[in-house]
């Protein structure tokens, strides 16, 4: 699926805009790091479902994610207009329980960027289960290495608290998104595949983003936790 027309993420924006600015009040700082054209991979942290619809609000440029498949096949009336509000917010769905859907959010990344959009990336790969950062997946050096695309990091603070987990209809909390200095590494083209310089570029951009969102840091997987938070529940 292609990502959607801007008219059809001008609606959204729109509409939605002014309903998240009255609910969360919006504070940026940095918003002059984030390159008006060309491609940008713009990191962060992941507390709130929340987040890529705040990034989405605050930056003058479409934002385009990757996300579950499932928010894009729901039956009736009400998963066609998810299907309709996620695709038009400029989300690309991948299945991620199929065995390839790693390589083929990587080759989406690549496309997106190759054609000069701004794609978003949450690399812990999931939403934190307690607030903290965890360890980031190196799929995002990957995606700097293969494109040659600067890597912007950005934390959104607050979410948690618009949207707590489990609850219902957000509530009135001030958030906050605040950008770090573009991030560069031609110094490394060529070795996408070594693994050692994947881990270093990765846990480069994880700092910038414990700096900026101020969380604590944990160097293990988000995925490891909430699978033994699984098996223990």
């Amino acid at each position: 699926m292609t990502e959607a027309p801007l008219s059809r993420y001008g609606l959204i924006k729109a509409t939605l805009g002014p309903v998240l600015s009255l609910v969360c009040r919006p504070k940026m700082r940095g918003k002059e790091h984030i390159p008006p054209t060309g491609p940008v991979i713009l990191a962060g942290n992941h507390v709130a479902f929340l987040d890529s619809l705040i990034l989405q609000l605050v930056c003058q440029r479409r934002v385009i994610f990757i996300g579950k498949g499932e928010y894009m096949t729901g039956k009736g009336f009400k998963g066609k207009l998810q299907s309709w509000f996620f695709s038009s917010g400029g989300m690309i769905p991948v299945d991620r329980g199929h065995v390839g859907a790693a390589s083929a959010a990587l080759m989406t990344g690549c496309r997106l960027l190759n054609e000069g959009h701004a794609f978003g990336v949450f690399p812990e790969g999931t939403r934190s289960p307690d607030g903290r950062l965890y360890r980031g997946r190196t799929g995002i050096a990957r995606l700097a290495l293969m494109t040659g695309a600067p890597i912007v990091p950005f934390a959104v603070t607050g979410t948690e608290k618009v949207q707590p987990s489990g609850a219902g209809l957000p509530r009135p909390a001030r958030v906050k998104v605040s950008f770090g200095a573009p991030l560069e590494f031609s110094r490394y083209d060529g070795l996408e595949r070594d693994r050692y310089v994947l881990r270093a570029i990765t846990d480069t951009v994880m700092n910038e983003v414990r700096q900026l969102s101020g969380q604590e840091y944990v160097d293990v997987y988000a995925t490891k936790i909430k699978t033994s938070q699984a098996v223990r529940g």
